[in-house]
């Protein structure tokens, strides 16, 4: 338990013995009758209501203060960190001019401006995260089409699985940066439990989005504890073992309902099911 709060858990404790005390000396100087009670009762809930009050304003103060003066650092810092991200962009496309002649080097841009991507993602993550354990974050509205295809261009990078699009536009209110992640978190795992010769679909019509593998599949079993931290299927894969419960969490926190279906040795499908934030 902070200190803070410690002070004044026993600060509350003392002053209500204190006005206890004094309920007491009141009921005996006037009698312990009905009405006596009633007034004394009265007056120790006032004034529990307002000391209450003025220890909660004190502990919150401290809280907010300690929180703006955190934000601020926080600010400054990530501001500090975009700068060099930019400057690698911009660098980046200058010498991508001057070696158009170079196809090594070219390559080895292409690999440095895959990472900046990642790098420049990871700030804006890390931002969002911050933001959203202070504040509340905004809905905004967007096309699911339009962030997919984003996305699946981002893991063609990777040159791993291929892709096989369905897409109708379909247009929601949600927090974005949160579905963003969720979709990545569903878009790799489909990549890390399937071979590389395997596709990955996806498909979105019907206010739903179905993302589709035919890696190693789960079996019932498994499948039960798919939303538990800390659980992976595979050991050998690399990850936490918590991206399906972050997953699971933001999309009861925005209303999306998630269905996980899945047969050992032939794959999985996650679906989105958008009826309660479509617009």
């Amino acid at each position: 338990m902070p200190k803070e709060l410690l002070k004044a858990t026993i600060l509350y404790v003392v002053s209500l013995a204190f006005l206890l005390f004094g309920l007491y000396l009141f009921l005996e100087h006037n009698g312990f009758k009905k009405e006596s009670f009633i007034q004394g009762s009265f007056l120790l809930l006032l004034s529990s209501v307002v000391l209450g009050y003025l220890l909660n304003e004190y502990i919150l103060n401290r809280k907010f203060e300690v929180e703006k003066n955190l934000l601020q650092i926080t600010k400054e810092i990530l501001h500090e960190l975009n700068i060099p991200i930019a400057t690698i962009q911009a660098n980046s496309k200058l010498l991508q001019k001057s070696l158009t002649t170079q196809p090594k080097a070219l390559k080895r841009l292409s690999r440095i401006d895959a990472s900046t991507a990642r790098l420049e993602r990871l700030y804006r993550e890390l931002v969002y995260g911050i933001k959203k354990e202070i504040y509340l974050i905004e809905k905004e509205r967007f096309d699911v089409k339009a962030l997919v295809l984003e996305r699946v261009d981002a893991l063609k990078l990777l040159n791993r699985n291929a892709f096989v699009l369905e897409l109708t536009s379909l247009s929601i209110v949600v927090d974005k940066i949160g579905f963003e992640k969720a979709l990545d978190n569903i878009l790799t795992n489909a990549m890390k439990y399937s071979s590389k010769e395997r596709a990955i679909y996806l498909t979105l019509k019907d206010r739903t989005l179905t993302i589709r593998d035919e890696g190693v599949g789960m079996d019932e079993t498994e499948l039960v504890k798919i939303y538990e931290r800390y659980y992976q299927l595979d050991s050998k894969v690399e990850g936490e073992g918590i991206g399906l419960a972050l997953v699971k969490a933001y999309c009861d926190s925005e209303k999306i309902e998630i269905h996980i279906a899945s047969t050992k040795g032939e794959g999985t499908a996650v679906t989105f099911d958008f009826g309660a934030v479509y617009s």
